[in-house]
């Protein structure tokens, strides 16, 4: 994916570097919002990023064309329509990524990998529009037919960049972090309905009003689609306190000395990189971290506390019974029924636990026994767990924590 933006961005520059640029202004203008759409950006869960203002501006500026419903004519705003539709899809090319480019040194400098998937995205799937675009443009296939079937042109063809750009940030997602392409393609598509729906009906009406009112159409047209990304912010950071606060609970354990330090992070960090192996979406995922967390908080209520905090090694009736206490804390806190229900049913016998509770309960058994077996501990723990496979952990889930651990590609908290 990068090598194919890198080659586009390289030959639409050399061909915008040798034919120029009509209309300047318009492309100063739509540059300038890409670029300050990148240094916007922000990352939301799992690290992805999104950057809609800058989406918005990119698509509108491939999009761009009618004037009042009709053609432009040449010197009019906007690229005129010419035989030459290759010439225009690289100057389109050419401007989003020098603007991108600049919008995102900041981003490069801090995280690179992330920062040149959302640079070779916003290249190709911009490339991808204006191909689809140009060519029915300049053949005036709409020209007796304006309004509404020209409308519907731009949504169909904002709709396919988007899934364009689905499949492109599910491929950069598999390949750095190795979890199945399924489950990330789905996420993405499912990601398309909030944000994505926004960008797409800003794109369509930059493109034709911009048009019509000129470049003062930009910033009023934006402006609501700036209001929602600042919304959408508040609301990752009101996630990140409640995860904060949830996590702050989670250390009651080691505090009072149930459990070693780390223990709970180390647990929930693992737990949801199975979970995300094993197709889990997205809000079951959140549950299952947070229960993850919170499963040794019924260690609070015992007189005596378990040595190391390791109940995986007790008796099934004693690991229920710190199950249950467990849940009923975790009620009290005010924290998602949810998650009290996975940290209640943490010690069942697997075929009768729902899937966040299989693998908290697997990934559990896992930690305190590699933290206790030396240096082969990683590997004697999980043969361990596969050993008890016929009747105390969930086969698939152990498989999953296998392929999750060979990957390598999950930073743990230390075990010190």
């Amino acid at each position: 994916m990068h090598t194919c933006a890198a080659v586009l961005a390289v030959l639409c520059l050399a061909v915008t570097l040798g034919r120029g640029i009509d209309d300047r202004g318009a492309a100063l203008a739509f540059g300038l919002l890409v670029a300050v759409g990148e240094l916007t950006r922000w990352s939301g869960p799992e690290g992805r990023q999104a950057a809609p203002l800058a989406a918005a501006g990119a698509l509108s500026y491939a999009l761009l064309g009618p004037k009042a419903g009709h053609f432009t004519l040449p010197g009019a705003l906007g690229p005129a329509p010419t035989a030459d539709t290759a010439v225009d899809v690289a100057r389109i090319v050419a401007v989003v990524f020098a603007a991108s480019l600049l919008g995102s040194v900041p981003h490069l400098a801090r995280d690179p990998g992330p920062a040149l998937d959302q640079l070779a995205r916003r290249v190709l799937t911009v490339g991808f529009a204006a191909v689809c675009f140009r060519p029915v443009y300049g053949s005036g296939v709409f020209a007796d037919r304006p309004g509404c079937s020209y409308v519907l042109l731009l949504v169909a063809l904002l709709a396919l960049t988007a899934l364009c750009d689905a499949v492109l940030a599910a491929a950069a997602a598999r390949s750095r972090t190795g979890w199945p392409f399924g489950p990330l393609l789905r996420d993405e598509l499912r990601a398309l309905l909030g944000i994505g729906s926004a960008v797409c009906a800003t794109g369509v009406v930059i493109a034709l009003a911009v048009a019509v009112a000129g470049l003062w159409a930009l910033p009023v047209f934006c402006l609501p689609l700036l209001l929602a990304q600042v919304s959408l912010r508040r609301y990752a950071a009101v996630r990140a306190t409640y995860r904060q606060t949830i996590a702050s609970l989670a250390r009651a354990t080691e505090i009072a000395g149930c459990t070693p330090a780390g223990h709970a992070r180390r647990v929930a960090a693992l737990s949801r990189a199975v979970g995300r192996d094993l197709g889990m979406p997205e809000a079951e995922l959140n549950v299952l971290e947070y229960a993850a967390l919170m499963h040794d908080i019924g260690q609070l209520s015992l007189v005596d506390p378990v040595p190391a905090g390791a109940t995986a090694v007790l008796p099934a009736a004693e690991q229920r019974r710190i199950a249950l206490l467990g849940g009923a804390v975790v009620r009290q806190t005010g924290v998602d029924g949810a998650v009290a229900v996975v940290v209640e049913r943490q010690a069942d016998p697997y075929r009768e636990q729902p899937p966040a509770a299989r693998i908290v309960r697997a990934v559990n058994a896992y930690e305190e026994k590699a933290r206790d077996a030396g240096p082969g501990g990683p590997l004697t723990a999980l043969e361990e767990l596969r050993l008890g496979t016929a009747g105390e952990y969930a086969p698939e889930v152990v498989e999953a924590l296998a392929r999750v651990l060979s990957r390598g590609c999950l930073t743990l908290p230390s075990m010190g």
